[in-house]
Formats: structure tokens, C-alpha cells, sequence
């Protein structure tokens, strides 16, 4: 089999063991990796990881431009990876077009180091753009250990952005929204063409009936293995895939096919 991680994180070395630790110590995670891209490869050469998508996350307006370069610059041998903006940047929206001019693959979010909803309308350029470039909106979706307060990054929210702009394609990280599997299943699996999920870190928090039931809904077609690595072992995710009584071909399609289709490789 070949594995395709839709979810995986790192950081540049001069960073990567300071934010690690800060967020561990909040989270109480021990993390499976230093946090380096020399860590990421390392743990994909362990587990068989033919190749894998960086989600990086600009926390502060004035990171965007220096975290995308620096994703353009690890790319190649198996690392593909989206951009970030952040919403409060004055430049988000041309800051989407040099993502693309840079070869990245997508726009990844996080709502709850961000600080915004989804569905908010101050948003919209931004998705706008994103969808006339053919770019990917990456979302995280429900609860986060590292985060406080409300979740803002629910399956409702994120139904709102798939009506209001049915040719984005999006992907909502943690099948749509970590720990609310019920909103899950009644808003989001399989009711948009261009939505899409990956099952990043989920391993320890759905049974494996709630996961083979959203799956049947949301279509094996739609769905992505990613691990959120350094946040889990990506071996946890894929032993989870391997138990459900799923075909070898929708196998295939979540451990592979999916982000090969998705993005274009």
C-alpha cells in the first residue's frame, strides 16, 4: 500500500523545539516528532510514507509572507505544501495570488489560533480568490487541544462556505470537526461535491463504528489519510483505516488516490 499524509506539520529549525514545547506544555501531547522537516521525513521513512502535505499556520499578520517562502523553499522528494494567510493581514488577498505563484497547493487555516469563523464575510475575498486559482482552502475542523474558549470551526460554519461558494474546494481537517461527529454526519458528509476530509489525529477520539458510518456517508471518494503529525504517529491513523471493513480500492482511495487526485500529481 502507498500512504499519502494530507495532514502533517513542521517547522523551520530555528523555531521548531520552541513551539514545540509550548505546545505540548499546553496540550500535555508528546509530540512523535522534533518538529523539523528532518523529523517529518524521518517518521515517513518509518512508516512507509511515500509523500505528504505541510499545513503551516501564519498566528500573526507578519508571519504570512516568511512561512510561505519558507514552504515553497522544503518542497520536493515527497513534501508538498499549502500557504497561510491570516485574516487580519491587509494583504491576504494578494498575499493567496503569490501562493499560487510559488507553486503552493492551497490556503491552510486554523480558526482557533486565527481567531475567526469560517463563515465570516470579511472572509469571503479571500475565498474568492482562493476558488478563481484553483487553489485548496484547508480548514481545521472542531475542538482543539491547544486551543480556548469557543470552537469556531464547526460543520455548520463550514456548510456555510460550501453553499456560498460551491466551486471552492475544501478540505476540513479532523473529518470535519474533532468531536462533533453528530453536526458531522448531519451537516456536512456527503452533502457537498467539493468538500472534502481528512482524518488527521482522529485515532484517539472516534470509535470505529462513528468513523465507518461517516465514511459511508461522506463517500471513501472524499476522504483523506492524514495523521496531524507531529500530534500523532501517523501509524495510529493508519492502522485505523486498515481495521474497517472497507474495500481495498476505498482503501486505497483515502491512503492515496484522493490527494494524488487533489492535487494534481
Amino acid at each position: 500500500m502507498r500512504y499519502f499524509d494530507f495532514h502533517a506539520h513542521a517547522f523551520a529549525d530555528l523555531i521548531a523545539e520552541r513551539a514545540l514545547s509550548a505546545l505540548s506544555d499546553t496540550s500535555s501531547i508528546a509530540p512523535a516528532t522534533d518538529g523539523t522537516v528532518r523529523g517529518l521525513r524521518r517518521i515517513m521513512a518509518e512508516r512507509n510514507i511515500d509523500s505528504a502535505l505541510v499545513l503551516p499556520v501564519a498566528t500573526k499578520p507578519s508571519q504570512q509572507t516568511t512561512i510561505n517562502n519558507w514552504a515553497a523553499e522544503i518542497m520536493g522528494d515527497g513534501l508538498y505544501c499549502c500557504g497561510t494567510v491570516h485574516p487580519d493581514a491587509q494583504d491576504a488577498v494578494d498575499e493567496v495570488r503569490r501562493i499560487k505563484e510559488l507553486g503552493l497547493y492551497g490556503v491552510k487555516f486554523h480558526s482557533e489560533y486565527q481567531h475567526f469563523c469560517p463563515d465570516e464575510e470579511r472572509m469571503f475575498p479571500i475565498y474568492e480568490k482562493i476558488s478563481e486559482l484553483g487553489l485548496l482552502a484547508v480548514f481545521h475542523g472542531g475542538w482543539d487541544p491547544f486551543g480556548e474558549g469557543d470552537i469556531r470551526a464547526t460543520p455548520q460554519s463550514f456548510a456555510r462556505v460550501c453553499e456560498a461558494f460551491p466551486d471552492l474546494k475544501v478540505v476540513a481537517a479532523h473529518l470535519g470537526g474533532m468531536k462533533l461527529w453528530s453536526d458531522v454526519e448531519r451537516y456536512l458528509a456527503g452533502r457537498y461535491d467539493d468538500l472534502y476530509m481528512d482524518v488527521g489525529v482522529v485515532a484517539r477520539y472516534i470509535d470505529d463504528e462513528t468513523l465507518l458510518r461517516i465514511i459511508r456517508k461522506q463517500g471513501a471518494d472524499k476522504v483523506l489519510f492524514g495523521s496531524d503529525v507531529p500530534w500523532d504517529d501517523p501509524a495510529h491513523e493508519m492502522a485505523m483505516i486498515e481495521r474497517l471493513p472497507l474495500t481495498q480500492e476505498e482503501k486505497e482511495l483515502i491512503f492515496y488516490k484522493n490527494a494524488e487526485k487533489l492535487l494534481g500529481v
